[in-house]
């Protein structure tokens, strides 16, 4: 199996792949008390970003605006919003202009992804 591995990083330019070692980075502020930030990567130019947020229990964020598409996927606990409380697993889509609330009862940790 290793000769596979080896034999597909001589295959081709990985000068553009890019890794994130998230275990090494601390949690930033995300903004709002108990929503905390790792980020992933960002393109200002195109208005992309992608990161880990974790939300502490009982944490809550009122009502705001995107105006961008936000995909969020709920990887543990579990996140609500106005429309109902998502699982670990779950994926959740808002289109530009909606103006959700978002917190957890549990603590929870999702992937963001913003896109225009």
């Amino acid at each position: 199996m290793t000769e596979i591995f080896m034999a597909a990083m001589n295959d081709g330019d990985v000068s553009s792949f890019h890794t994130v070692e998230t275990a090494k980075q601390d949690w930033e502020c995300g903004g709002s008390e108990g929503f905390w930030l790792k980020r992933l990567h960002e393109r200002p130019d195109a208005r992309e970003q992608k990161f880990f947020m974790k939300v502490d229990a009982v944490a809550h964020a009122e009502s705001h605006a995107h105006d961008q598409t936000e995909q969020i996927f709920v990887v543990e606990g579990t996140f609500y919003d106005q429309t109902r409380t998502h699982q670990a697993g779950d994926y959740v889509l808002r289109e530009p202009g909606t103006n959700p609330i978002a917190g957890s009862t549990t603590g929870a940790t999702v992937l963001v992804v913003y896109t225009p």
